[in-house]
């Protein structure tokens, strides 16, 4: 006897594939060609290239120049995380230069708390953003054909709420933004789980992903897995991804 379960019900049943998005912050820029080819041959879905200015983050990393230079050697999907000040001034050219993804942070878009309002104090932190303002820039984004995430640091709550219908993504730190390298913060769980509940986007996590924090995000509800040092240091990058990547199985 067959039985047919309804749509609504195959829907629940059915689990989104994990993503595994490579960061390129821990590559051997000296091999970078190679460590791309390494990203696809073990089957990562894309991969992410941190951008920091010094203003937003405590650090300074790349821009558009490795975008451009990466786009003619890989098919994979390439996002751009803007952790810079004024991300809107750099849109076009993050997109002339070949990228796929643009990531902003909120905390770009609003008046930032007392304590991380100066020059040098992080991590950035705001309780509300400018809804508008943020709106022209996702629009920027997806008018060129790119798809738009926001991003928000671990301080940050979920204030773009307005956003969620045309954003196509959202992208949660797991770590304060600016170095690779820390300490996974596991109280970002709780806002995955209520995202899960309101948002029909992809859910991607950043910062401190391994394998004992990868599998807590996932079950919270996280699609897209940003791994540096886990993936780049790993000895066997393919059974690497193959475990991120079953996680939801």
């Amino acid at each position: 006897m067959r039985v047919r379960v309804p749509p609504r019900a195959l829907k629940l049943i059915m689990k989104n594939p994990i993503k595994v998005s490579a960061s390129i912050l821990c590559a051997d820029f000296k091999n970078l060609a190679d460590e791309i080819k390494k990203a696809e041959d073990a089957g990562a879905d894309m991969l992410h290239v941190d951008v920091m200015d010094g203003h937003f983050v405590p650090n300074i990393s790349i821009g558009q120049i490795i975008v451009e230079t990466i786009r003619p050697i890989t098919k994979l999907p390439i996002e751009a995380h803007l952790m810079i000040e004024h991300p809107g001034m750099y849109i076009d050219s993050f997109i002339e230069a070949g990228t796929d993804i643009v990531s902003i942070q909120a905390e770009c878009y609003g008046k930032r708390r007392e304590h991380c309002r100066g020059v040098g104090q992080f991590p950035k932190e705001v309780d509300f953003i400018d809804v508008d303002l943020a709106k022209k820039d996702i629009l920027k984004i997806q008018n060129k054909g790119k798809k738009a995430f926001m991003v928000i640091n671990p301080g940050t709550p979920l204030c773009f709420s307005p956003l969620f219908n045309i954003l196509d993504g959202v992208l949660i730190m797991s770590v304060n933004p600016g170095f690779a390298k820390q300490k996974f913060i596991s109280s970002v769980l709780s806002k995955v789980e209520e995202l899960k509940k309101v948002f029909k986007g992809d859910i991607s996590i950043d910062g401190g992903v391994n394998a004992e924090t990868a599998p807590l995000a996932v079950k919270a509800g996280v699609d897209i897995l940003v791994t540096a040092s886990y993936f780049f240091g790993s000895n066997n990058p393919k059974e690497t991804v193959k475990y991120l990547k079953g996680l939801n199985s």
